[in-house]
Parts: structure tokens; sequence; C-alpha cells
């Protein structure tokens, strides 16, 4: 299974960041996210609200992504986390049969 994991560097990690800016903050990812099972995707850094990170990364299981995502807020790594579920393309089709299949079951609020 496919996330996203965003966040914003917290004041403390920055210091760290700086103190030492040319180590990889993927290594980390990929240690932890290897740790669980999964595998890094891709890992970009993003200079949106703050500068902060974008993380794609498969796992096997889904609770090892909310794992994941809880072990660097309470690490202090990152602030404002999002963790996203991907869909690949051949995980939607299955999805988009069963919505056409129950599609005729719902009653919108609206005629």
């Amino acid at each position: 299974m496919h996330f996203c994991l965003t966040g914003q560097y917290t004041p403390r990690a920055l210091n760290g960041i700086l103190e030492n800016p040319t180590q990889s903050r993927a290594e980390a990812a990929k240690k932890l996210i290897e740790a669980a099972g999964g595998k890094l995707i891709s890992m970009y850094s993003t200079p949106v609200d703050g500068p902060g990170v974008l993380t794609i990364f498969d796992v096997p299981d889904p609770g090892a992504a909310p794992a994941i995502a809880g072990i660097v807020v309470a690490a202090g790594t990152l602030q404002n986390v999002k963790l996203t579920r991907l869909l690949t393309q051949d995980e939607i089709i299955p999805i988009r049969q069963k919505a056409a299949q129950l599609r005729a079951s719902y009653d919108p609020p609206f005629k």
C-alpha cells in the first residue's frame, strides 16, 4: 500500500539540519520505513508553509503507515503531518467497479 506523508520540520529539527546540512534525511526515512517492512519510493523537500518534506512509501501493513507518522511526530521531527493513502491505477479499478454496482442503492439529498 502506497502512502504520502507530508509535514513541516519543527524548529528543533531545522536547527539539527542546519548543524549538519549535508546529512540526508532520506536515509533516516528509509531506515524507519524498511524496519516497518516497507520501501521508500521517493522523498522531496518542500518550501511551502515552511521547510518541510513529502515522502512516498510502500508498506504491506496498513497499520505501519500511521505508526511511522506517529514516530516522526513523537520524535519532534515534523509537525502539521498529513498522511494520505495513495491508490495505484490497478487498485482503483475494482473500487470504481464496486462504486458502479452500489450507485443505484444511494438516495442523494437532492433530486
